[in-house]
């Protein structure tokens, strides 16, 4: 653990207007103690570094020229936010970053007034600066709105879909914040041309200036004006190509040194008085002061805490070694990622299969629709997305890859709660929005071993199939209760009891939550509970799952805890249930449903863990099952 250095300054920040009361000249000090505060908070908690440390000037700009919360200030995605926290009256709490009660890792309204649009997903702000601009506009408010974006978030389609809504006549400030990056390198056209993109810094003066002096010019001023503005845009054109932004009516200014504060400040302040949509052109360093984030931005987009890291083998490693494995002896298989090749494990398959590897940019419903594509002209795709992400696509998955039975393969990471990200990155709702999709096979694999036979089921299948897994490495306890030391074979279901064993009550889960089941099994046990718990690795088609679950329950059981980490709503449990129900000799049991009761678990106590949070832990599993058994001895 970095420990806490003596610090001048941001002790002493309880909102904005204590920093703008800090000397100009000490805005280099002011700097450097945000770095070294961001470095010792990060790895101790974990979270975004590099992308952290590359904004803190340009942070420190919007907060002297502008006054939150009067003013709106919106940061796509929200992970690079923290100095803003720090700015804002946070500093204090900053040590609970990311962890149970603290601080959230985005902003987020419920934390502070100053974070004024909460966010986790990526290209939504414009959209959202937007809705304040007008709103604001038409209330007769001159507050402004600044909306901080990455390029990265340039290659999502929200950005364009709102860049086509903008009004000139709005106090917003749109700032382009380049600096070559999502999480992984960004690619795609806007990227590249970004770099073409030249103002000088005096640009916006002469512009302003020269058209004020010729509408003044009686008669003539305002043709000429006009044919001035028409025949500069004709040679800038010819000399240099159409600038995107101008071309979509609003005003260029830069790009400029992102890292270099006074800069910054200078140019805020012009594009403030201008009194128009704007968009400011910086380019930062991603990393910034931190040579190792510098060097590596990639790997300190979003890290463990220092000293935290899973010796094993991940599932997202696994993913693409498999994948990798097979594309050699398959020239079919195509490997497609939306900005996340690092987070998703492909770099391999990337490095050996660049011509068949395709990184659409932050982009996921582009990148579905693609992949059917792909499948549609006799390709085997394989769309790697984050759970939290793959919200975006539903539509294309139901209409472009389930109702035309294309075989694309989604294979979605990060399944399952994941408490330091928070309620924006919980990964609950795939289940219960894949399950109502028809002609779609989920797998839910929970070791490496299952999840390798899985992708090559679902590659044999040639179905629609999402293969669902946890962020993270397997679990030692669920590979012996479940497997021991054999490699599986088949997919199916697997128990940790003899179907001859007299069992009372069985618990039927699936995922990482199976821990909670084995935990909840031997409290039971201790208490003279006879229980087993059925690990399932393929949940949907729910019909074919239901029998085979009946083959492990005997006449002896009396209680049946269906358990997952998803809504309850339209999840695993709802589905599983009805299934059950159908067959006379599981009707007549208690059966029960344990799942994330249709909230976003977003509120932590200090300590608590996810699964006590979220009411789906092992006490609340014990809890039902010795409530159900005492009604059943009244009766």
């Amino acid at each position: 653990m970095i420990e806490n250095k003596e610090i001048k300054y941001l002790n002493k920040i309880n909102s904005p207007v204590d920093f703008k009361g800090i000397p100009q000249e000490e805005m280099p000090d002011v700097a450097e103690e945000i770095r070294e505060e961001l470095v010792r908070i990060v790895s101790n908690n974990g979270g975004h570094l590099a992308s952290n440390l590359g904004v803190v000037e340009l942070t420190m700009a919007i907060h002297r020229v502008f006054d939150s919360p009067s003013d709106h200030i919106i940061f796509d995605v929200g992970h690079q936010s923290y100095v803003h926290k720090l700015l804002t009256g946070r500093y204090t709490k900053m040590d609970t970053l990311r962890r149970s009660g603290g601080i959230c890792g985005f902003t987020n309204r419920e934390e502070s007034e100053h974070d004024c649009f909460g966010a986790g997903h990526s290209s939504t702000s414009l959209s959202a600066a937007l809705g304040f601009a007008i709103s604001d506009k038409l209330s007769g408010s001159d507050a402004y709105t600044i909306a901080v974006i990455g390029d990265g978030a340039y290659t999502g389609g929200m950005i364009h879909e709102a860049l086509n809504n903008c009004q000139k006549d709005l106090n917003m400030i749109i700032i382009l914040n380049e600096n070559e990056m999502s999480i992984s390198k960004n690619i795609g056209r806007f990227a590249k041309n970004l770099s073409k993109l030249r103002t000088s810094p005096s640009y916006f003066k002469t512009k302003k200036v020269t058209g004020i002096f010729l509408r003044i010019i009686p008669l003539i001023g305002k043709p000429l004006f006009k044919f001035v503005l028409a025949t500069k845009k004709m040679i800038k054109n010819t000399l240099y190509g159409s600038n995107y932004f101008e071309s979509m009516g609003l005003t260029y200014l830069g790009p400029i040194d992102g890292n270099d504060y006074d800069q910054v400040e200078r140019l805020l302040s012009e594009a403030k008085k201008l009194g128009e949509s704007v968009v400011v052109h910086v380019k930062t360093v991603k990393g910034k002061g931190y040579k190792p984030a510098e060097q590596a931005p990639d790997k300190y987009h979003g890290m463990s805490p220092f000293g935290a890291s899973c010796a094993k083998q991940t599932f997202s490693d696994t993913m693409g070694h498999v994948i990798t494995e097979l594309a050699q002896d398959d020239d079919k298989i195509f490997a497609v990622t939306a900005a996340m090749c690092d987070g998703t494990g492909l770099c391999e398959f990337r490095e050996k299969f660049p011509k068949r590897f395709f990184d659409v940019g932050i982009a996921e419903e582009h990148a579905l629709t693609f992949a059917a594509g792909l499948a549609a002209n006799g390709g085997k795709p394989i769309v790697a997305i984050y759970s939290t992400f793959l919200q975006r696509g539903f539509d294309n998955i139901v209409h472009d890859i389930a109702l035309q039975k294309l075989p694309v393969i989604m294979c979605v990471d990060r399944a399952g709660l994941n408490p330091c990200d928070g309620a924006t990155h919980h990964g609950i709702f795939d289940v219960a929005f894949l399950s109502e999709i028809p002609n779609l096979k989920i797998y839910t694999p929970i070791s490496n071993d299952m999840l390798r036979l899985c992708i090559k089921h679902a590659l044999d299948e040639g179905v629609p199939a999402a293969i669902r897994y946890p962020n993270g490495c397997e679990d030692e306890r669920i590979i012996s209760e479940f497997y021991g030391n054999i490699q599986p074979t088949d997919i199916g279901i697997r128990a940790n009891f003899d179907k001859k064993e007299k069992i009372s009550t069985v618990i039927i889960t699936h995922g990482r939550i199976a821990l909670e089941a084995l935990k909840a099994s031997d409290m039971l046990n201790n208490s003279e509970h006879s229980t087993g718990v059925i690990l399932l690795e393929m949940i949907k088609p729910y019909d074919i799952c239901a029998q085979r679950i009946c083959e492990f329950i005997s006449d002896q059981v009396s209680n049946i805890v269906l358990l997952e980490e998803e809504i309850l709503s339209g999840g695993m449990g709802m589905n599983l249930y009805h299934k059950l129900i159908e067959h006379k000799e599981i009707s007549k049991k208690n059966i029960h449903i344990i799942a994330v009761n249709d909230s976003f678990v977003d509120k932590r106590k200090a300590g608590e863990s996810i699964y006590t949070s979220a009411g789906i832990n092992a006490e609340s599993i014990c809890s039902y099952v010795l409530k159900a058994d005492t009604k059943t001895m009244d009766m």
